[in-house]
């Protein structure tokens, strides 16, 4: 049972409404420094509260939650509620043809399950260093700062009516850093909030996105429940901002995510040679060809070095010596066969030491990853296809996980909106 319940909001004050463009911030891991230096430089910027800086982050952050609720910045709704959120965008124009797309969701608080209760299923690994950051910043705020993004399944699509009626009358509307347009209103009517309640309470819930703060409020949870020997189960800290959207929506789109392998101590010419053995090997003569060579194609990649450009494809006899013991829809994704037979068997980075190595970077931004290894910030890019809903389903079936950034579930949830207390 996926418990959830409306939670009254902390807010920017009303009389900052129309300045709300100025407040909200993307999630820290999907900007350049240069765009956070900007956004730092609003000390009323919510960036302040997810991404601290200072010598003691967190105890910064404490102290700007601290100081913004005494001069009033942030208020909290008087009434508890579901936040309807939309986000409208365009894909690019070799993803998808030009439509806007709408993708319809409500941000909730949400039981923070453990993963072994089988109620929250995950798709991806967290790296270990994310989530001790995140679990600090908890503690120090009591604060959930910014929603993670969880899918439900429901094939009748019984909330979008409450949700296109609340939508008509919105708190805010905005366009974000992504070009994509933000709307947010609010449903506090206890008769249709009680709707959503019941209409997930029988759901698994898929987490698209937000594993690390995800985990930090299972162990958040977990602490505050040893500490308190009259624990009930229904005290806040047990509790997680959610966004949820329904995984049957055509309007839900996931991108790919490229590696970048950097201070390798192989060279170009060995890791050619090596690549005869498992792949089919096609010299490309224009490296920004590659993403249209490899769209749709099973085992296919781009492999990008400084002046050379290569696809690469699986040969399908190989599949079946995939060493690693997974279930077959874990062994059949695309970026298993990528982390296995070219980041363990050529590279030499062996799979149990993947998710730690400094050696493996992330690039969503398939013009970034040219960019980094002509000017040898990477030695080669390695570009994907993105994975699929099925896919994304089905491995969370099986228990197991995807290699850690597997997913680029677009667009992106932006911070400022709403902010929720887990403290009484």
């Amino acid at each position: 049972m996926a418990e959830i319940r409306p939670f009254r909001a902390w807010r920017y004050n009303a009389s900052l409404t129309s300045q709300i463009q100025d407040f909200t911030s993307p999630l820290f891991d999907v900007i350049s420094q240069k765009q956070r230096d900007k956004l730092y430089q609003n000390p009323l910027n919510s960036i302040h509260l997810s991404v601290p800086l200072g010598q003691s982050p967190a105890d910064d952050a404490r102290e700007t939650l601290e100081k913004w609720i005494a001069e009033g910045t942030i208020t909290q709704d008087d009434k508890p509620a579901v936040y309807v959120y939309y986000q409208y965008f365009v894909l690019p124009a070799r993803i998808s043809k030009k439509k806007e797309y709408c993708r319809k969701g409500f941000i909730t608080m949400i039981k923070a399950y453990d993963w072994e209760e089988n109620i929250i299923l995950r798709h991806e690994n967290t790296i270990p260093a994310a989530v001790n950051d995140r679990i600090e910043l908890l503690e120090k705020t009591a604060l959930n700062v910014s929603p993670t993004h969880g899918l439900y399944g429901d094939e009748k699509f019984e909330l979008e009516k409450y949700m296109d009626e609340a939508i008509k009358n919105p708190i805010y509307e905005t366009e974000d850093y992504q070009g994509v347009r933000e709307v947010f209103a609010k449903i506090d009517d206890p008769k249709i909030v009680e709707k959503f309640v019941e209409k997930v309470k029988d759901k698994e819930i898929i987490l698209a996105d937000g594993h690390h703060r995800y985990e930090s409020s299972m162990v958040y949870r977990q602490k505050k429940k040893e500490e308190n020997p009259n624990h009930t189960g229904n005290e806040l800290y047990n509790f997680h901002l959610m966004y949820l959207t329904n995984s049957y929506s055509n309007d839900l789109r996931i991108l790919p995510t490229h590696r970048l392998l950097t201070d390798l101590e192989i060279s170009e010419e060995e890791i050619v040679e090596k690549l005869e053995e498992d792949f089919i090997v096609k010299s490309v003569e224009n490296s920004s060809d590659l993403n249209e060579m490899i769209w749709g194609k099973k085992w296919a990649f781009g492999l990008i070095f400084s002046e050379n450009a290569y696809k690469i494809s699986l040969k399908p006899e190989k599949w079946e010596t995939l060493a690693w013991k997974f279930p077959e829809s874990v062994k059949n994704l695309d970026l298993t066969v990528l982390h296995y037979f070219f980041i363990e068997k050529i590279i030499g980075i062996k799979g149990k030491d993947q998710r730690k190595s400094t050696n493996i970077q992330f690039e969503r931004n398939f013009t970034d990853c040219v960019t980094k290894v002509i000017k040898g910030e990477a030695d080669l890019a390695l570009i994907t296809n993105a994975v699929t809903m099925p896919e994304v389903k089905e491995v969370c079936k099986s228990g197991y996980t995807m290699p850690q950034k597997s997913t680029y579930f677009y667009p992106k949830v932006i911070c400022g909106f709403c902010f929720a207390s887990v403290e009484e």
